[in-house]
């Protein structure tokens, strides 16, 4: 399933899928993939996601 919830939020920050990916150390790639539902992050790289765009776990991940 997509993940509108972060595409979203790392839009509401103005930031690329790229500069999102530096800022939690993945590739472009995938944040491209967690962000069209192909990936399944690990808790880890979600924690740093949700950090990094001042959201919670629930925003963004849980359902």
């Amino acid at each position: 399933m997509k993940n509108l919830r972060l595409k979203s939020a790392r839009a509401a920050m103005d930031l690329s899928q790229q500069q999102l990916a530096d800022a939690v150390g993945v590739s472009r790639q995938t944040i491209n993939a967690i962000e069209k539902g192909d990936y399944n992050p690990t808790i880890k790289l979600c924690i740093a996601i949700c950090r990094t765009l001042g959201k919670t776990l629930d925003d963004l991940f849980w359902e």
